[in-house]
């Protein structure tokens, strides 16, 4: 998300002003430049029935989905 500096009532246009160019913009890396994430630690059990339980919920509701999304391109 960007963050805009100044005050005054929001006009609903996102686009800079004639002469503002970059100034105050964060730059946004482009979608082929690597971020540098670190690695996060889970503790998560694997093999535990209660986060087998909320893959199989999760898969189910994917396909469901998926098959939603082809039938609506045919």
């Amino acid at each position: 998300m960007s963050e805009r500096q100044g005050s005054g009532a929001m006009t609903g246009n996102s686009k800079a002003s004639a002469g503002q160019g970059r100034q105050g913009r964060q730059e946004t890396p482009s979608k082929h430049e690597k971020k540098e994430v670190p690695a996060e630690d889970f503790d998560i059990d694997m093999k535990a029935p209660e986060t087998e339980k909320a893959a199989v919920a999760i898969q189910s509701q994917f396909r469901k989905f998926q098959k939603k999304k082809q039938d609506v391109k045919s």
